[in-house]
Parts: C-alpha cells; structure tokens; sequence
C-alpha cells in the first residue's frame, strides 16, 4: 500500500540520488577499505533510512510493506555494504521491538534505531542452532530483577558496530524446542558481553559481522520482549517472515545493476567483426536475466500488498526469498559469462565483486534448502 504516492515518489528519487552520487562513486572505497565511510553513514542517517519501516509515532517513516520493498529496489542497486549498513534497523534489528515490544521498550529503543543514533542487529544463530533456530542453546536464568545470560551466538551481521542485540535464550532448560526460547533486547556494554573479531567473508567488504559472547551477562528483566518468557521463537518468525520479504526485494537490486554492466559490456565488446550483443546465445542471457527479475520483484510486491493486508505470509515470504536470491544467483553466474575473463578479473570489472558478494543471499535468513522445505510444508499441511 503506498499512502502518498507524491511524498513517497519523492523518497526514491532521494534514493535513488543517494545510489548514484555517493555510494556507487564509495564502493572501491568501501571494498578497499572494509567499512562504510563515517560521513556516507552520517548522510544515511540524514536521509532517515535507519528509520523506514520503524513507525512514525517512534520516529521512523513507518513505511509500509510495499513501501519498504520498492525502497529496496532502489537503495540495493549500490554496494550491498551499504544497504547492510541501514538494513539491520529497518529490519530484523528493530522489527522484534516493533512487534511484540512493550510500549516502553519501543519508547526506550525505537527511536534511537530510527535516527541511526543506534546500530540494531539480531543474534540467533549458533555454532549449533543454524537452520535448527529453534535449537538454542544460549540460556537466559532469573535472578531477581535481572535475567543471566550464558552461551554464544555466531555469523551476526552488524554485530561489530551494533549498539542494541536482540537475543534469543533459553528460559526453560526443560524444553528443547521453541516453547522455552524467549527474545531480550541486550545493550552494548552490558557486563558479561563481548562482540569477537569481525570475520574474513568470501564477498560483503564493509558489512562487518562477528560472533557474539555471554558470560553471566546480566540483563534486566524489563528487557524481556514483550514481558513474557517462551515466546521468543514466535517473535523471531515474525520479524523473519517481514525480513524474508525484505531481503527478497534487496536481492533484485544487484541483479539489476550486474545485468546493466552486462548490457553495456557485451553492447562495446566487438568479437568476430560484431558487437558481442548481437549473438542470440548471448541475447538469450540477457533475456532469461531481465525476465527472471521481473518475476522476482513481481512475487515481491504481491506478497509485500498481501502482508499489508493482514493476511498470514508465511507461504509467500519463503517463496520469495528463495526465488530471488536464486534467481540473483543466476544472473551473477550468466553476467561472469557475459564478460568473459575479464568477469573474472577484478582490475577489470566490478562483475566478479558483485558475484561474491550476493552469493551469500542463498545462505542467510534460511538457506534456499530450508525455503524449499517450508514451502513444501505449509502446501502438505493445509491439504492434510
């Protein structure tokens, strides 16, 4: 639902001056350099993309779904460092207080998140809780006013830098499924938690990501999502399943950049006497490419319409994750081809950069084998 086509018109066209003048021109920059410039985080913050999907009355933009994947569309078409950067407070870092937060916890923490004064970032994953999410090993035990957390997170985007964790624990050692996971809000700073060394990663220069540590990290009990021990886990698929969507939606950015160099490339390319363009296998990628993202920001924009609604999304958020990042994928490994050697070759081409850095699309939020399964699921469960 777009509210006021005007005012939001005017957001992307802001967007999209942000992509072109500053961060495309950054991204060398950024690669070389392993973080994202301290004055483009301060001119992001400027922007209010910290705050888009956070709601107004908490000082975010409050976008609504499609809002916020059409914002997408645009903003990922630049280094994914720099969507990364925004990407935890517009998403999974903020959208647990947002759901299910108390009015004072959203009072206490939204709108430092929405300016950017903030870094948000989500800490589920552990060395034993992967796609298993719901086998948390982290505990979180009461004493008094406070709740002791012990245990370790691993692969946290943003964790380095952040400044605010949403953290599943344990609070029943007795159940070891979902039912005795429940969700805190843990500060930076907090006595017992360490972030480690941000990790060497195979592609996304300038999104930092790390392990993170609790010993006997003391959090107070008022910082139970919600108020409420063992519902963790559904607080958890409730900002997965916005997020799934969201990240979706970011994934046809790159491919939209990776198939305008593609484009460009292989139009200047002269092989044989012609232009590499004019031959029909490679038309042919550049057709399976086009169509493809299509289809990708066409799914998205349905389901994104349909969360707006109210209605349960659960379905279309594993498809469209794990088409588009597919579907991303793809139009990396057919762009590498287009250009040839030189895709492969970074004093040539960005191309092979892009490649590396949205391989791990397929892996985070639910590998493509998990979404493959979820789907499969939900469509045996409501025959049976």
């Amino acid at each position: 639902m777009i509210r006021e086509p005007a005012a939001f018109e005017a957001l992307l066209e802001r967007v999209r001056r942000f992509v072109r003048d500053i961060a495309i021109p950054a991204e060398a920059r950024v690669e070389d350099g392993d973080e994202v410039p301290a004055d483009i985080v301060a001119t992001m913050r400027e922007e209010g993309f910290f705050g888009w999907s956070i709601p107004e009355a908490y000082g975010g933009a409050g976008l609504t779904t499609e809002e916020l994947v059409l914002a997408a569309f645009e903003l990922s078409q630049c280094s994914v460092a720099f969507r990364a950067r925004v990407g935890t407070n517009t998403g999974i870092g903020s959208e647990g207080i947002v759901a299910d937060g108390t009015e004072q916890q959203k009072k206490a923490y939204l709108p430092r998140l929405a300016s950017g004064e903030w870094t948000g970032c989500l800490a589920v994953t552990e060395p034993d809780a992967g796609s298993e999410a719901s086998n948390v090993r982290t505990t979180a035990r009461r004493e008094g006013d406070h709740y002791v957390l012990d245990g370790e997170k691993c692969f946290i985007t943003n964790a380095p830098v952040a400044d605010v964790f949403t953290v599943t624990a344990r609070t029943d050692p007795q159940s070891k499924g979902a039912a005795g996971v429940s969700a805190f809000i843990v500060e930076r700073g907090s006595a017992g938690l360490a972030t480690g060394a941000p990790y060497r990663k195979m592609g996304q220069a300038g999104s930092p990501v790390s392990a993170v540590y609790f010993n006997r990290c003391r959090v107070p009990a008022a910082n139970l999502i919600g108020g409420r021990e063992g519902a963790g886990f559904k607080t958890i698929m409730k900002v997965l399943n916005k997020q799934r969507i969201h990240l979706a939606a970011l994934s046809t950015g790159p491919a939209i950049r990776m198939l305008d160099m593609a484009i460009r490339h292989t139009s200047s390319r002269v092989q044989f006497g012609e232009p590499v363009a004019n031959y029909q296998l490679v038309q042919a990628m550049i057709a399976d490419c086009r169509t493809e993202i299509f289809a990708a920001q066409s799914m998205i924009l349905e389901a994104a319409r349909k969360r707006d609604r109210g209605e349960d999304i659960a379905l279309e958020a594993s498809m469209c994750k794990y088409f588009a990042t597919e579907m991303c994928g793809r139009v990396a490994d057919r762009c590498v081809q287009m250009f040839g050697g030189a895709g492969y070759i970074a004093d040539h081409s960005s191309i092979e950069r892009w490649y590396r850095d949205v391989r791990l699309f397929r892996l985070y939020e639910g590998t493509s084998q998990i979404h493959q399964l979820n789907i499969a699921r939900l469509l045996l469960r409501d025959v049976a």
